[in-house]
């Protein structure tokens, strides 16, 4: 069967793309649409009681193929990640992101004015597009074709990335830990994985199984020494080697991203989910 995580199909409807390898009562094409705003909870039921099972940010683009009941059925284009998001967090496709957030967390602002109360906080990874650039007051701010102004040196362009994806990893450091958190205001270790890429220019699956069946190339730790920027898989987790003896994971234990020695990791896992399951070079 194909992965319902990353295939949108149902008993009653189903993405034309897979016309011949579901069953469905119909099919469709899915309308071209964009996240609007900051954060969308995407879970595996239209219901608030469902879970949470990953998170759209502002400016991921979507193909929508159904809504009802206050839920948007959708699928993202970055991962490919299937889900329903409330439906007012989707909006007509519009202009082409031309800058991603950097920094952590920034703040949207309804003019170029640091003293006006922000209208959202956003996240690192949203992408936005950018109207033009002003300085007002030795401030530079970046004008959004949406409205709003953003501080311009938490945007980076959306074609320039910086080739350590460790590096956002660490800036995240302290961040709460949130099941199926992809942002900046609360994230999981496949999600910090997913986010931190992201930002050095790889789209990468979303799930730790997915990652550790598809990311990179498995190492065999008997010829290879690890080095920053490989991964370790357990069951249901992931961790981020930021050098040859230290690891940064999104984890229950502290509930939040932190630095542990990947030998006491290692240790304090065991005793509830084993030892790692493989080792993978991105």
């Amino acid at each position: 069967m194909l992965d319902r995580r990353l295939n949108a199909y149902r008993d009653d409807l189903a993405d034309a793309r897979l016309q011949g390898a579901v069953t469905a009562l119909r099919f469709t094409a899915g309308r071209p649409a964009r996240i609007s705003v900051p954060v969308a909870d995407m879970r595996r039921q239209p219901s608030a009681a469902a879970g949470v099972d990953t998170q759209l940010l502002m400016g991921d683009a979507v193909s929508v193929f159904d809504e009802d009941s206050g839920y948007a059925w959708v699928q993202c284009g970055r991962d490919g990640y299937v889900g329903y998001v409330e439906a007012g967090a989707v909006a007509p496709r519009s202009d082409p992101a031309t800058h991603l957030v950097s920094a952590p967390r920034t703040f949207l602002y309804p003019e170029p004015d640091i003293k006006q109360p922000p209208r959202a906080a956003l996240s690192m990874g949203s992408a936005v597009a950018v109207a033009e650039f002003v300085e007002v007051r030795d401030t530079g701010y970046a004008m959004l074709a949406t409205g709003g102004a953003v501080i311009a040196a938490h945007l980076q362009p959306a074609d320039m990335f910086a080739p350590d994806y460790v590096g956002f990893a660490e800036t995240l450091i302290r961040t709460p830990y949130l099941w199926g958190g992809s942002s900046a205001f609360g994230i999981d270790c496949s999600g910090l994985v997913q986010l931190s890429m992201r930002m050095a220019g790889r789209d990468v699956l979303r799930d730790s199984d997915m990652q550790a069946a598809h990311l990179g190339a498995p190492l065999d730790l008997a010829r290879k020494q690890l080095q920053r920027g490989d991964l370790v898989f357990w069951k249901g987790h992931v961790a981020i080697m930021t050098d040859d003896a230290t690891v940064i994971h999104a984890n229950g234990a502290t509930m939040d991203v932190a630095l542990e020695p990947l030998g006491a990791a290692i240790e304090r896992i065991a005793r509830l989910y084993g030892q790692p399951t493989g080792y993978r070079r991105p």
